[in-house]
């Protein structure tokens, strides 16, 4: 028997795009975006340790988004029933909350993605977005009322609009994004590091969520190029190097599969023998 590719598996989108560095800024975006409806950051700031541990709570939702990118189609499942009685017991289980976490998480990745670099076509996009109605099952959601495509994800983010604003709680989630908290030895970092790695996701936010902090948007065109360059440096971290700090979902994925199904943004295969691989994502332009 072959071994098991997970939920999406080395030719899906998500395989290749998942393993790129830039992801933990798209991470970030998400968690700025998810702050501005006001129910849903509510049943954060109430029902979760986001409080008491919010450097744990990112690192369990980077476990579980590596999870379900690369991990066995048993692990996946197992996370996300974990994740979905957990909701039961805090409450925070309503599908509306939940379609709006995964829109922001979606929208976010393949925004960041995109705008890093990365050469995506329309017809890829439209292809990313519908695998992710997998992830949306996991969580609890009914995969036919998730947005499949592009334009179903802008239409749901127009139709949702009205119903975000920023109160205290989000101000709340903007604290701790701006400044959180850290041990003495590690402030030098947080200031040279994360602070600007948490300004440049704030700053890919699109325009109405501007509005809604309070505070200009930047120059579309000069976020890009920043976020071109800080990606560009991001991965000249060597893959091996970045994938061996735990939970180490990715090199796992190639122990179980094989070399050949190495994870890269720049080809994401179509229906094709692994030992014979294909890009269908658009080659960047040569210099």
């Amino acid at each position: 028997m072959s071994a098991d590719p997970g939920l999406f598996g080395p030719r899906s989108v998500t395989w290749q795009v998942h393993s790129d560095p830039v992801m933990w800024i798209a991470g970030v975006r998400a968690l700025w975006l998810q702050a501005l409806h006001p129910v849903a950051v509510r049943g954060v700031m109430i029902n979760s340790s986001f409080r008491k541990d919010p450097w744990g709570r990112l690192m369990r939702t980077a476990d579980f988004v590596g999870t379900l990118s690369y991990a066995t189609t048993e692990a996946a499942e197992a996370a996300g029933a974990r994740v979905r009685r957990i909701h039961r017991r805090l409450g925070v289980d309503d599908p509306e909350l939940l379609l709006w976490v995964h829109c922001a998480e979606t929208d976010s990745y393949l925004s960041v993605a995109r705008r890093s670099g990365i050469p995506f076509t329309d017809a890829l996009a439209d292809r990313y977005v519908d695998e992710h109605r997998t992830s949306a099952r996991l969580v609890g959601l009914d995969p036919a009322t998730v947005p499949g495509s592009t334009a179903a994800l802008a239409a749901y983010f127009e139709t949702v609009r009205p119903r975000l604003e920023v109160g205290a709680d989000a101000r709340t989630v903007e604290d701790f994004l701006r400044r959180p908290p850290v041990k003495p030895a590690l402030v030098p970092a947080r200031e040279v590091i994360w602070r600007r790695v948490a300004a440049l996701a704030y700053d890919t936010l699109p325009p109405y969520a501007h509005a809604l902090y309070g505070r200009p948007a930047p120059p579309q065109e000069t976020v890009t190029r920043r976020l071109v360059t800080t990606a560009d440096l991001l991965r000249r971290i060597p893959a091996r190097l970045r994938w061996r700090l735990p939970p180490r979902h990715i090199l796992r994925a190639m122990e179980r599969l094989g070399p050949g199904t190495r994870p890269d943004p720049y080809t994401c295969p179509a229906p094709y023998p692994l030992s014979e691989p294909a890009s269908i994502l658009e080659e960047p332009e040569k210099a």
